[in-house]
């Protein structure tokens, strides 16, 4: 489809709520989609550094542990 000049090109033959409406929503969708994956990745990285700092401390404390059987 030709337009002849932009101001048709933004009428859109008379569908121009549709179309303009249908691109503001499909663009919404994928910026929500977006914002979704970026805070669910900022929830796993902070959930990985919690698990490793937790199996850092239980190490510690089998360590301290065996040192302490060691020592008596």
């Amino acid at each position: 489809m030709q337009f002849e000049s932009f101001t048709e090109f933004l009428h859109m033959g008379g569908y121009a709520v549709w179309v303009w409406w249908s691109f503001v929503g499909t663009l919404a969708c994928f910026a929500l989609l977006a914002f979704e994956a970026v805070m669910r990745r900022k929830t796993l990285v902070s959930e990985a550094r919690k698990h490793a700092a937790r199996a850092e401390r239980i190490l510690q404390a089998r360590q301290a542990r065996k040192q302490q059987k060691a020592a008596h």
